[in-house]
């Protein structure tokens, strides 16, 4: 928005009419909403689970093509089972199907007793400034461990690379969510900027092995990289407070 690009958060577009000059009117719920030379619409998919008969199978499934499971991913038949993207609430990402399959593969045929954990995935939002993440989000983290138990980590970051562009603002972000129950073990990292997916790939792994804020704040970063932040954040998040930048040099 900064930059001029404008946001209608919102609106989902009803129809859309070609006009005599070959442009796009767009409609909504209210009404005629614009006249665009070009209209992009990046609308998801669906899935195909209910191409293939599972009612006849006794399968439940939400008629949307997405298959409840349990914790084994076993559905309610005993003897079928469902992975990936058909599964109802599951991460859709590539990569967790994989990993969710070789798991249940190595249970059913190789004596294994590993379950996939679907909590600790790290994630990223491919956006122009991206979105990287891992673990819990506050809300979540409240939930499952007490919200007295929580600390909330957070701090502004602006990349030196920024430095000489009056353009840039502080707009990226680094909040750590840790368990003080368990000696602040992190269980919650949180990124938005340059490379975020990058960030939090390396980071996941720590954040796997149950590593705490205070290995975090012991780990020499790196200078001067977007990365070294999450190891110098030190501002505790507190209500109607204001944050301050941690800089670059």
């Amino acid at each position: 928005e900064k930059s001029g690009t404008k946001f209608a958060r919102g609106l989902v577009p009803s129809k859309f009419e070609k006009t005599e000059d070959g442009r796009v009117r767009v409609f909504t719920k209210d009404g005629e909403f614009g006249i665009y030379d070009t209209v992009l619409l990046a609308i998801g998919r669906t899935g195909c689970a209910t191409w293939v008969n599972l009612e006849n199978a006794g399968v439940t499934h939400d008629g949307k093509g997405k298959i409840p499971v349990d914790a084994t991913e076993k559905t309610n038949k005993d003897n079928i089972y469902a992975i990936g993207d058909v599964v109802q609430g599951m991460l859709e990402l590539t990569p967790v199907a994989m990993a969710a399959g070789q798991a249940l593969a190595d249970r059913l045929y190789g004596g294994a007793t590993k379950l996939m954990d679907y909590k600790l995935v790290p994630t990223t939002v491919f956006t122009p400034l991206e979105y990287g993440s891992i673990g819990y989000g506050e809300e979540e983290a409240f939930a499952k461990f007490g919200k007295d138990n929580i600390i909330v980590y957070q701090s502004p970051i602006k990349p030196l690379h920024w430095a000489t562009n009056p353009s840039r603002g502080d707009d990226c972000y680094v909040k750590l969510i840790c368990n003080k129950a368990e000696k602040e073990k992190v269980v919650g990292v949180h990124l938005l900027c340059p490379d975020a997916g990058e960030i939090i790939q390396g980071v996941a792994i720590a954040v796997r092995v149950g590593a705490t804020k205070a290995d975090f704040d012991d780990t020499i970063g790196i200078h001067p990289t977007v990365a070294e932040m999450i190891t110098t954040v030190t501002q505790v998040k507190k209500d109607g407070q204001q944050m301050e930048a941690l800089g670059g040099c």
